[in-house]
């Protein structure tokens, strides 16, 4: 068995299929434990650390920082034994700039045995050290012949030499084309190669209706791009008008000073999510200002507590207390709309909207109802923590059946939020603001909020809405009687 292993992008759970890397946390050469964390990869949804599936040495890093990986693909490979001497099959620490680009003669020749569940291999470098030839990273050409049962009949099949030994290269950065056959001259009288193109390309080139044996590809070795497909399928562009004007073209006005950020990572998902969620469920919101100056002082009688003097403790607590308890009362709220069904949960993972460099991300606590309040406090600050420094991990951002956004840490009085989708409520808690209010028949500066509760009119008609609002109005009114009422 080979010592070196490559090792695959894995899965990251939750229907993620591609990461972006942003930080490679070893370098060829070094010696690397099990377990230990080499890369840090961004999904769709957090950056995630991925640990070494074996012990042993970093022969090769196979794409760099900032590329796009899809699951299942190479990105290292490891010496799993390299106090054993040299490899046979081993890869050097060069850098990929040190290496020519091959030409698309020699990828002519190289011929890749289809191997059942592999993804799509990057290429090498160039020539094999040794004369050997250049061949695609994976698993190359087998180095003897398949072994098949013979079928009654047949003959049996004279054995094929063996290939030679696999080499494999560092860090690839340019994909493989895929060749294929094709005419031998094509209607413009163009000589016909291997035409090379990667397999989403091919399929591009289907859908337009696009000849590849016609093009010239621009990429890697001759390959052709998608850019290339694109621009043969798009129709001739039409003569353009000319404006007289002394006004330059609105257009054009500016486009020196714009910046153009890509959207990928959370911020492509978020807005995913709150498209699909927004045209999906039927958003109501109402309203409720309340005073919270009782709440207040409840919470600095709180921190004076000695047990309580290392904890955390801000008004989002007892705004989440709050949300749980009156879910209690009315379970409905905490539900999903299923089609045929509601699903109504018993368990409470309350999700805690939190804006990151990354983007907004939400990650839930898991069965938040069973926690006592002090459970409550540091599951909070881990959360935050823990988003800040952008460590979350998809696991903590799914599975959420019910979110508070905290829109007052901006100043915000309250808000219209976008429920996350497969959940049916979203409370938006505003800014304390000291205001007058008439308190026992006389003006007088309270501590004042507003909430704003945005549900899924499918399943939460008026009267809950309204009732659940108003309970969790009244725990803020006053904590301490709200609970002896309600126990």
């Amino acid at each position: 068995m080979s010592r070196i292993k490559e090792f695959n992008l894995p899965d990251l759970g939750e229907g993620l299929t591609e990461g972006e890397i942003l930080t490679w946390l070893v370098k060829v050469g070094d010696t690397i434990e099990l377990n230990q964390p080499i890369v840090e990869v961004e999904t769709a949804k957090a950056a995630v650390e991925i640990p070494a599936k074996w012990a042993g040495q970093v022969q090769a890093i196979f794409h760099p920082e900032g590329s796009t990986v899809e699951v299942g693909t190479p990105i290292i490979a490891i010496d799993t034994d390299p106090g054993a001497g040299p490899a046979e099959q081993s890869t050097t620490g060069a850098s990929t700039s040190d290496l020519p680009t091959p030409s698309a003669a020699s990828l002519a020749a190289v011929e890749v045995a289809p191997t059942e569940g592999a993804v799509e291999p990057g290429l090498i470098g160039g020539p094999a050290p040794g004369g050997r030839t250049a061949v695609l990273v994976g698993y190359g050409p087998r180095t003897t012949a398949a072994k098949r049962r013979p079928r009654k009949g047949a003959a049996p099949a004279a054995s094929a030499p063996a290939a030679a030994p696999v080499q494999h290269s560092p860090a690839p950065v340019v994909p493989a084309p895929v060749r294929s056959p094709s005419p031998a001259v094509n209607g413009n009288g163009r000589s016909s190669g291997p035409v090379l193109a990667k397999p989403p390309v091919r399929k591009l080139a289907k859908d337009l209706g696009v000849d590849l044996s016609a093009l010239t590809g621009s990429g890697p070795s001759g390959s052709i791009t998608r850019e290339d497909v694109q621009r043969a399928a798009a129709p001739a562009a039409a003569e353009p008008l000319t404006v007289t004007s002394p006004v330059s073209s609105a257009a054009s006005f500016g486009a020196d000073r714009e910046q153009r950020i890509p959207v990928k990572g959370v911020r492509r998902l978020t807005a995913e999510n709150m498209s699909r969620s927004a045209f999906t469920a039927p958003h109501v919101t109402e309203f409720l200002t309340v005073d919270v100056t009782r709440a207040m002082k409840a919470l600095d009688r709180l921190r004076g507590r000695r047990e309580w003097r290392d904890v955390r403790v801000s008004p989002l607590l007892l705004v989440a207390k709050a949300v749980l308890l009156a879910v209690r009362r009315h379970p409905m709220v905490n539900s999903s709309w299923a089609g045929d069904e509601i699903v109504v949960k018993e368990y409470v993972n309350l999700g805690i909207a939190a804006a990151t460099e990354r983007g907004l991300i939400v990650p839930n606590i898991k069965d938040a109802g069973r926690l006592t309040l002090r459970e409550l406090a540091d599951a909070m600050t881990d959360l935050v923590q823990t988003a800040k420094a952008g460590r979350t991990s998809p696991a903590d951002m799914s599975g959420g059946t019910l979110t508070i956004t905290n829109v007052g840490v901006f100043g915000v009085d309250t808000g219209t939020p976008i429920l996350p989708p497969g959940e049916s409520a979203i409370l938006a808690f505003g800014a304390v603001r000291e205001q007058p209010w008439v308190h026992k028949g006389k003006v007088k500066p309270r501590l004042v909020t507003t909430l704003g509760l945005s549900f899924d009119h499918r399943i939460i008609d008026g009267e809950l809405g309204s009732k659940f609002l108003r309970d969790v109005g009244d725990f803020l009114a006053d904590p301490e009687a709200t609970l002896l009422a309600w126990s």
